[in-house]
């Protein structure tokens, strides 16, 4: 995965496409698992639950009221929709996920040796 995004870096010419993800998906559950960490997994995996709840909320108040909340779902186009550049985007999500990521170690380790 590290050789993926390093070589893979702006502008990218490969796509991890949905046999890609949804294994990376399933290893992380798989990971959760195995180290007891699952009430952790949706902090270490929190722009896949972001992108997933974007979609969830917009179906629901499409529904139920009739109007969208975003412009476009999943999350990230409705930013791009926005006008912010798709670099932006990824940028801004990275950060969020080695924040997030970063929070779930802490929390990992605090757990651990309390």
């Amino acid at each position: 995965l590290l050789a993926f995004l390093w070589f893979n870096i702006y502008p990218a010419r490969f796509f991890m496409g949905d046999t890609g993800s949804m294994s990376l998906g399933i290893t992380m559950g798989v990971i959760a698992m195995l180290t007891n960490t699952t009430l952790l997994l949706p902090l270490f995996a929190s722009i896949l639950v972001l992108e997933s709840l974007s979609v969830i909320v917009q179906v629901i108040s499409k529904k139920l009221r009739g109007k969208k909340i975003f412009i476009s779902t999943p999350i990230h186009h409705h930013f791009e929709a926005l006008g912010w550049p798709e670099t932006k985007v990824t940028m801004r999500f990275w950060i969020i996920s080695v924040v997030t990521s970063a929070l779930g170690l802490v929390l990992f380790f605090l757990n651990r040796y309390l």
